[in-house]
This record gives C-alpha cells, structure tokens and sequence, in this order.
C-alpha cells in the first residue's frame, strides 16, 4: 500500500507537470510561429521543467492542496513572455486570439490522446502498469481541469485575453470597456468562485466532462 501511494503521488506531480508546463510552451510556440521570438531567446521554449517553475503555482500551492487532501492538485507555471504587438504584426488579431487559445488547445488535446490510451487499458497487474495507469488518469483529470479553467472569461484568464481581442477585431466597444474596467479585480473574482460556495458551480462543468471521460 505505501507503494502504492508513492506510485500514486509520483504520477499525479508528472501529470500536473505535464499539463501545466506545456500549457505555457504552447502559448510561446504559436507566438513564435507568428514572428515573436521573445519565448525563444528567453529558453521558455524549452522542456525543462526548471525554466517554467512559478514558486507559487507549481510549488507551494499544489503542495497545500496536496497536503489538505484537496480532491485534485492545481498550479501554474511561469508565464511565457510574448509580444503581443509583435505577433499582431505578423499575424492580426485571429493571431492573438491562437495564442490566447494555444494552452487550453493543448490541453484539451491531451485530454482526448488519455482518454483514448485509458479506454485501451487493462488491469495493471505490476507497479509499472500501476504507475501508468495513475499517470494516464490524473493526466486526463488535470487537462481538464486547465483546459476548462482558463475557458472562463475572467482577466487574466486565458478565456478573457482571447475574447478581448474578438471583441477588438469586430469592434464590440462594449465588450472591450468591460474588460478594461475589471482587469485589475479580476484575481479577486478568481477568488470569489474559487474560495466560496460558488465553486460548485464554477468547477461543475470539470466534474461532469471528467466523469464522462472516465466512462
């Protein structure tokens, strides 16, 4: 059972890492696809995990999750630098909104390649096969979980960067003042649906895909 729970640990911090840190990478990648070499010449294009490690989001808060039995870790790694202007240069607003999108895009696609690899899974009868099932199934649940989190319209979600620059290009004013005079409350808006009762609502969408996915 220790074992066990090693194996099971060791899978969970892989997956998060997989997620999170690939999220921010693809963000970079479709930037430099459109002329921003920022991500490049600061190496954040790069697989190694030590160049994305947020103190706060890759470290400490998954650990006091961990450690408080949440029901799933969460994190973020180091935002990749892009230059926007840059990239709208080359490529106009539909480019801003690819890199806007390019970590849930990813995410998600994880999220479809492990549910696929766990529906073709049988009993694993050694740890190795254990490990890969838990790596497989946490993989699914935290691409899911970012994927859906960064979807939300909320600053300075991923979500709400790519509909800014939707409203910008069709010149939804509206939309776009919106944005602006809630950019510097959006953390604490972040918090009200994370740290409140309203989180039952804020994560359903994630608990209903999952346990679809999960069959």
């Amino acid at each position: 059972m220790e074992n066990e729970k090693i194996i099971k640990i060791v899978a969970e911090i892989l997956a998060l890492m997989i997620a999170i840190i690939g999220h921010e990478i693809m963000h970079g990648f479709v930037a430099y696809k459109y002329g921003d070499n920022t991500a490049k010449n600061a190496g954040r294009l790069s697989i190694n995990p030590i160049k994305h490690v947020d103190l706060v989001g890759t470290i400490i808060l998954p650990a006091l999750l961990f450690f408080s039995h949440a029901p799933f870790l969460f994190g973020w790694a180091k935002p990749v630098p892009i230059n926007m202007r840059e990239v709208m240069r080359n490529g106009g607003y539909k480019a801003a909104i690819f890199v806007s999108l390019a970590g849930i895009a990813y995410n998600f696609t994880l999220a479809i390649v492990f549910t696929m690899i766990f529906k073709s899974l049988n009993e694993p009868t050694t740890y190795v096969g254990l490990f890969f099932l838990y790596l497989v199934v946490q993989s699914l649940i935290y691409n899911v979980v970012l994927g859906i989190f960064n979807l939300y319209p909320i600053p300075p979600l991923d979500g709400s960067h790519a509909l800014a620059y939707l409203a910008a290009s069709n010149g939804w004013y509206g939309i776009m003042n919106f944005f602006d005079s809630i950019q510097k409350y959006g953390m604490i808006i972040l918090l009200v649906f994370i740290a409140t009762p309203l989180s039952n609502y804020f994560f359903a969408p994630i608990g209903y895909i999952v346990n679809y996915l999960l069959g």
